[in-house]
Parts: C-alpha cells; structure tokens; sequence
C-alpha cells in the first residue's frame, strides 16, 4: 500500500469521543428497549423510531476521526467557522472558531508544548455566535511552546454546558493530540502571540489539526 493509500485510509477511521458516555449509552439502551418491544407491541414505535434516530444523530455529532496533521507552526484547535479576528491590548491577536452542532467536537493542541494551566470559569450560557459568549462557562488553557505562551479558550454554547478536559498541567502534548471535548455547538479561541499574523479570514472553515492559522 502506497504512503498517500495509507494516509486516506488513516483519515477514514472515525472513533467515539471520549466523555460521552453519559449523554450517549442512555440513549441507545432506551432506542434498543423500545425496539424489542415493539416487536411485541407496535405501539412501542412510535417511541423506538426518535429514539433510534436521536442514536444516529448523537453517534455522528460525536465522532471523533483521526486525521493527518496539516503543515504549519499554528494549527486549528477546533472544526468550524472563523467568526472573529481581533487584535488585543497587548498585541495578541484573538481568532475565534465557532463550532456547530455538525461539526466534531473534540479539540486538539494547536502546537506541541506542555501544559502549563488549565482553569476552569464558570459564566453564563449564551449561544456560541452570541458576541457576549465569552462571558460563558469556559475553560482557559495555557501552553508553553517554541513560541512562547500559547493561550486557548474553549466556550460552552447555549447547548453546549459541558467541557471535558482530556489532559492536565504538566502533560507534555505533540502537535493536534486531542486535548479535550465540548457537547455540542460552542466555540474555541486562541490567540496568537505578539508579531504573529493569522492566516485565515473570518468566514474561513477549519479543520481542527490541519488547517494552519498563523503565517508561518
């Protein structure tokens, strides 16, 4: 098998995101009860077939696929839209992706570096493209990196009260390792440091590990 087989087949493997199994095996343990019985009772599908199909949405909303790394310094932590670019005070510039409920929701280390500070604050629960979500529960990462302090912040939505952190202070983390998860839609903000300038557009789609985000 060739090099570019292997990688198509690699990017093609799809798992579950870890941290979902409160919302999920509910779900299909009732989908599956109200399916036998219904083979008892027909009456029983009018609550198997939702049930069912609510299963089908939750086992996609929370896909988590692998991918082959993009090139660049800075990669996308998060699948989405890129809603804002903004400078800050202190010369960072803040690039903000905004998450669907369609897209995966699992998030990845925009470069390699060690953990340096994960706090969790709690906040409001405004819809994602809300330009006072910021103010919602979130949790705040920091990385110490080649380039020097990385910060990232992944918001909770509306839906979306739930952030599950997969790593913690120390761990040492490679480029695109999976770093955490939000349910469903919500948005992920990181900021380039200081001279560094973003290689997206708002209005751009992301792919989290691949697509670059600063001009290297």
């Amino acid at each position: 098998m060739s090099d570019d087989s292997a990688s198509r087949l690699q990017s093609r493997r799809v798992r579950l995101a870890r941290g979902v199994s409160p919302w999920l095996f509910p779900t299909v343990a009732a989908a599956a009860a109200t399916t036998l019985l219904s083979r008892r009772d027909r009456r029983w599908g009018v609550a198997a077939v939702p049930l069912t199909a609510l299963t089908g949405a939750m086992l996609w909303f929370f896909r988590d696929p692998d991918r082959v790394p993009g090139e660049g310094r800075i990669l996308s932590p998060a699948d989405g839209v890129v809603q804002s670019i903004d400078s800050w005070p202190d010369g960072r510039t803040r690039v903000a992706i905004f998450m669907s409920p369609l897209n995966v929701h699992v998030n990845r280390a925009p470069l390699a570096g060690t953990v340096t500070s994960v706090q969790h604050v709690a906040g409001g629960f405004l819809p994602a493209f809300n330009k006072d979500s910021d103010q919602n529960e979130r949790v705040v990462w920091h990385f110490e990196t080649a380039l020097g302090d990385i910060e990232m912040v992944q918001i909770a939505g509306a839906v979306a009260r739930r952030i599950v952190p997969y790593v913690n202070v120390g761990d040492k983390l490679s480029q695109t390792e999976r770093i955490g998860l939000i349910r469903f839609g919500s948005r992920v903000d990181i900021y380039l440091p200081e001279g560094i300038s973003p290689a997206v557009t708002v209005g751009d789609k992301t792919v989290a590990g691949v697509t670059p985000i600063d001009r290297g």
